[in-house]
């Protein structure tokens, strides 16, 4: 395995693949602040360069992080296809990028190669890859999933509704919900974000959002974004919940900081299986974000693109109705501007879709961080055009109790528009049977929250 390469008479050498990987790395502020990004464009390029040659069985009998060390290590070689691996095991990354990006090969030829394939591969192709590249290459994949209802299909653009308050007061979470579903946004799901993560918050919570589903024959799934052993005690206890939500990051130690394991989550999902109120079969909503293994110190000096793919990894072992990268709100430590931000968008939304996961993004950034409302709409419409899954909407792009901008619920019905999208096909026919829409299109009744009288 060849770690060094000279270009213009200067010779660049990686002292291993965990260094490599770090170097080939688009520029991001934290690899930066972690001390192990590139010093130069030149050495980024060096570094790309060498990357390019190496190859997949390379990267497997090298981890990043020991398998006797890290569950999550040991999680995503264990969960790998033996026989598709051993196919393309001589591959190069670069080999790798070509056939991905190659006109003829069709969603379900990537769809079974990935399954050879481990998260670090992944991570190496996506280091290879322009902005156009990792839109046209997502763009292949279609991932359908089914919780109560099915999203994901080739077609369409579905959207998680948000309706937060900074209080849980369940009039203010209700009166957003309403003019959310009047604008035909959440199909994904109904989630909303607790400020109080007690059991008797998220039980009223969901007991209020799945009354209304029921009253109205909404079509979609409900969720409360409460630590994952507070929504299993809020189930035991008889809340309708149709899935489990969880925060997840790409090591066991990150993990363990965000209070949770792989043996949690299994208890969690079987607990879901036998007492959620959807049908399943997919009943686990993710939620990760470029940067969190970092913030916990947990990131064992490895770039945080890597890390986050290995988030999808640990994922897809679960099977998920939903996964999304919340791409802009840890902050600038972590990506710094909107250039920054678009670039680990699309990487993210390409490496949730070469894991085979349902994925979505939260378009979204804080008041702390150098980018706008305009930078939240030019990534929008570049994953609209990369077939995202879902994105999530607040009222007026603006999260009141998460103090963060997002995209807002009239942006939904616009990419769709835009790229002639339409939400899930069972949303779609529960908006026209409600008068929200018709033929596709808006009607004078759409934003009208008096549509919920009775």
């Amino acid at each position: 395995m060849n770690l060094s390469i000279n270009l213009g008479g200067i010779t660049y050498a990686f002292r291993d693949l965990k260094e490599l990987f770090a170097k080939a790395n688009e520029q991001k502020s934290g690899d930066e602040l972690a001390g192990i990004a590139a010093e130069t464009v030149q050495e980024r390029i060096a570094a790309k360069a060498v990357m390019s040659d190496i190859l997949l069985k390379d990267i497997r009998e090298n981890p990043l992080i020991p398998y006797e060390e890290d569950e999550v290590s040991r999680l995503l070689d264990e969960d790998l296809n033996e026989p598709i691996y051993n196919e393309i095991q001589h591959w190069s990354v670069a080999e790798l990028r070509e056939y991905i990006l190659r006109l003829d090969v069709t969603n379900t030829e990537l769809r079974r190669m990935s399954k050879g394939l481990t998260s670090e591969m992944i991570a190496a192709v996506t280091k290879l890859m322009s902005n156009m590249d990792l839109v046209y290459a997502a763009n292949k994949i279609e991932i359908i999933t089914t919780c109560n209802s099915a999203i994901g299909q080739r077609g369409t653009l579905s959207s998680r509704l948000q309706p937060n308050h900074p209080t849980d007061n369940i009039d203010g979470i209700m009166a957003s919900l309403k003019e959310g579903l009047a604008y035909g946004v959440g199909d994904a799901v109904i989630g909303i974000n607790p400020v109080d993560d007690s059991v008797e918050s998220v039980k009223r919570v969901l007991h209020a959002t799945k009354e209304f589903m029921t009253e109205w024959q909404v079509p979609t799934q409900n969720c409360v974004l409460a630590h994952v052993t507070t929504q299993m005690k809020a189930i035991r206890q008889g809340a309708p919940a149709d899935m489990v939500f969880q925060s997840i990051a790409g090591t066991e130690k990150a993990n363990r900081a965000f209070g949770i394991s792989i043996e949690l989550l299994k208890e969690a999902q079987s607990l879901i299986k036998k007492q959620g109120t959807s049908a399943g079969p997919n009943q686990f909503y993710f939620e990760t974000g470029q940067g969190s293994e970092l913030s916990a110190e947990a990131h064992y000096d490895i770039d945080q693109l890597t890390l986050e793919s290995r988030n999808y990894g640990f994922a897809r072992h679960f099977n998920p109705f939903i996964v999304n990268t919340v791409v802009g709100f840890i902050g600038p430590e972590y990506l710094y501007d909107s250039k920054q931000v678009i670039r680990a968008g699309l990487e993210d939304h390409f490496m949730g879709k070469m894991h085979g996961l349902p994925m979505g993004v939260d378009i979204c950034y804080t008041n702390h961080i150098k980018a706008d409302q305009n930078d939240n709409e030019n990534l929008g419409v570049l994953l609209a055009a990369a077939g995202v899954n879902f994105i999530i909407a607040a009222p007026m792009g603006d999260d009141v109790m998460l103090n963060y901008q997002s995209m807002s619920y009239h942006d939904v019905p616009t990419l769709q528009e835009l790229f002639n999208k339409r939400p899930a096909p069972q949303f779609e026919r529960w908006l026209e049977k409600m008068g929200i829409t018709e033929n596709g299109r808006f009607t004078s009744r759409a934003g009208d929250l008096t549509i919920f009288e009775k």
